[in-house]
């Protein structure tokens, strides 16, 4: 007879998640059941995607950290699994639009993260159930300070949780079950086997987590947009990062900077271009002036510069951005603009 297990928040370990399975025996007519949070933090995000993808009896709940990728908000740890799938990160994010918020068998409700325990499983709030930082301020005004949604469940049927690590074993508490036991920090990855409720669980060797935040700090850099940041947010953001003391984020961040530096001369010749060209247009075009700057993207500025009032203020309220900087230096046709390394 096929079974059901309910897998812990995995978080890239793939490896050790191949080890549980192969531990338990679980077979192709069983079901697999993540709690969500499958991404992030794990050497091997990519590979578990893959393999509940294509996996036909695998079920994976929308966890806080699909939901980030989902919704476009990325802290460090989605940067990285960003750049790590390349062009299969598009997929993913459509992928995670089929993902549930809560999973039911007969013996369970699955969920990944919190429970109002005086509300059905059918009335729960997505953002409970997936553990997002509003999720959690809302329980907060709703349970004392010091208690968790656990403390307060009374229901008959059991529930199966993760999101918030209990320690290397699970807690179980008012037939509640918590099973994120800190897999990626090097805790443990485990399983709940239904119907039983029997505990399996492999132990991770290796902090993955402090070791991918150090090992892809560069390509993070680098795979940045800042072309199409602004030039303040460019500066705010080297400054954020400038207690990173190795050497080679240093000198990343110093390449940087002397690029930002650079572009913002060209836009001072940027501005001395336009109103020498604004002199040739109204020696060429004396009669019919207004129609043929018309025609051009930076008319505004021809038309200040021949007020007289074309200020480099005005180039910065406009050309805000690294891309917008170097597209008008090239349409004025000017050389030697400077490239990010």
């Amino acid at each position: 007879m096929s079974k059901t297990y309910i897998i812990g928040d995995i978080h890239g370990c793939y490896d050790e998640f191949i080890e549980l399975l192969e531990q338990i025996g679980v077979s192709d007519d069983d079901l697999v059941v993540s709690l969500g949070d499958i991404v992030d933090r794990g050497n091997k995000s990519l590979e578990l995607y893959h393999y509940f993808k294509n996996r036909e009896n695998a079920v994976v709940l929308m966890g806080n950290h699909e939901r980030k990728h989902l919704n476009g908000v990325l802290s460090y740890s989605q940067e990285i699994v960003k750049v790590q799938f390349g062009d299969e990160y598009e997929d993913f994010r459509t992928w995670l639009q089929t993902l549930p918020y809560y999973y039911e068998t007969p013996e369970a409700m699955i969920v990944h993260a919190f429970f109002e325990h005086d509300k059905t499983l059918y009335e729960q709030k997505e953002e409970v159930l997936a553990g997002t930082t509003s999720g959690s301020r809302f329980l907060e005004n709703k349970y004392e300070e010091g208690t968790y949604w656990s403390d307060y469940y009374k229901g008959e049927k059991p529930i199966i949780y993760g999101h918030h690590v209990v320690g290397e074993t699970p807690k179980i508490k008012n037939n509640t079950y918590g099973i994120d036991t800190g897999g990626c920090h090097a805790g443990m990855l485990t399983a709940v086997e239904l119907p039983s409720f029997r505990i399996h669980q492999v132990k991770v060797k290796t902090d993955h987590w402090a070791a991918q935040q150090s090992d892809w700090q560069i390509p993070v850099l680098k795979a940045k947009d800042w072309e199409h940041m602004k030039i303040d947010q460019v500066y705010r953001l080297l400054d954020k990062l400038s207690y990173k003391n190795e050497p080679e984020i240093q000198e990343f961040l110093t390449k940087q900077r002397l690029w930002i530096q650079q572009l913002e001369d060209v836009r001072m010749t940027i501005q001395s271009k336009i109103e020498a060209l604004t002199k040739e247009l109204i020696e060429k075009y004396t009669e019919n002036f207004n129609q043929e700057v018309a025609k051009l993207s930076y008319r505004s500025f021809v038309f200040k510069a021949k007020a007289g009032t074309l200020s480099l203020t005005d180039l910065e309220k406009t050309v805000y951005t690294p891309q917008k900087i170097i597209d008008l230096a090239k349409e004025l046709d000017i050389k030697h603009i400077p490239t990010r390394n």
